[in-house]
């Protein structure tokens, strides 16, 4: 029994030739390039990495290689394995797209280590056209309005963010002082953007807010769900 298993683990599928191993990794290279180009498309700005997306092709390189080299070993596998558990990657991930990505470029390499073109191909370009249709979704951008303004002008205050803002202005903290009270709500982007009260007043809403009276500071911060490097 043990040496039919050591038998089994010495088992190899073959020899690789020059020409088959330039082959597969040549195929993981320009089927990786839709992937380049892919994420080239559904990012733009600041979230665009042009070393993570190089990065992203040589990942489906790398793989396409560890696969022509496992082929069929177990006894390679496993200590394959072995080596990847005491690694441990924390690459930070600024989209949570670029996880899709990561996966993507790993099953190039798997399919094309192990000579399966044809599923490397036409996965890829389902791949390819889901992301080139959704990936430019974009979440809409949260605002957060904070002000601090005499206690004396708390309705006003109250009364001046309902006035622009309607309900779509929620309030998520109010803190109070014996001379002052800060008011933090949240709001939508494209509600900062176009407010109602200001197409009636024809004021912004910061000279609005200024006119009360008696307000400390007043601050507007952008919100996302992107992750900065």
């Amino acid at each position: 029994m043990r040496e039919y298993l050591y038998q089994l683990l010495e088992t190899s599928g073959g020899e690789f030739t020059a020409e088959t191993i330039v082959l597969r990794i040549a195929v993981s290279v320009v089927i990786a390039a839709v992937l380049f180009l892919s994420y080239r498309l559904s990012h733009s700005g600041s979230v665009y990495s042009a070393k993570f997306n190089v990065s992203l092709v040589s990942l489906a390189v790398i793989t396409t290689t560890v696969m022509i080299v496992i082929g069929n070993n177990i006894a390679l596998s496993l200590g394959m394995v072995g080596a990847l558990s005491i690694v441990r990657f924390r690459t930070a991930i600024k989209d949570s797209r670029d996880t899709v990505y990561i996966f993507w470029a790993i099953v190039i390499g798997i399919c094309c280590g192990s000579g399966d073109y044809i599923t490397a191909a036409v996965g890829s370009a389902f791949v390819f056209l889901v992301l080139l249709v959704l990936g430019r979704i974009r979440n809409d951008n949260r605002a957060l309005l904070i002000l601090r303004a005499a206690r004396a002008s708390e309705e006003q205050v109250e009364a001046l963010i309902f006035q622009y803002y309607d309900r779509k202005a929620i309030l998520r903290a109010k803190n109070t002082t014996e001379e002052s009270t800060e008011y933090i709500y949240e709001l939508n982007g494209k509600y900062l953007r176009d407010p109602a009260g200001e197409r009636a007043t024809g004021k912004t809403i910061t000279e609005a807010v200024y006119e009360i009276g008696g307000v400390e500071y007043f601050n507007l911060v952008m919100q996302n769900d992107e992750i900065s490097g």
